[in-house]
């Protein structure tokens, strides 16, 4: 799974993300690549909630 996939998987826009927060989008992007999936959902949880409230993943109705 790529940080990518994840990002899809748990709702956060990874153009939102990376656009306005570049800095920790590069962070917990190269962590990920580190470590397991779950490993990182374990370690960054109190992350993931909150980035995905700032960072919506809108459908495209069409």
């Amino acid at each position: 799974m790529t940080f990518a996939e994840f990002c899809l998987k748990k709702k956060i826009s990874l153009e939102k993300f990376s656009a306005k927060d570049p800095t920790l989008f590069n962070e917990l992007s190269s962590y990920f690549e580190k470590v397991h999936p779950e490993s990182f959902t374990q370690q960054k949880k109190f992350l993931i909630n909150p980035l995905r409230r700032l960072y919506p993943l809108t459908q495209e109705i069409g």
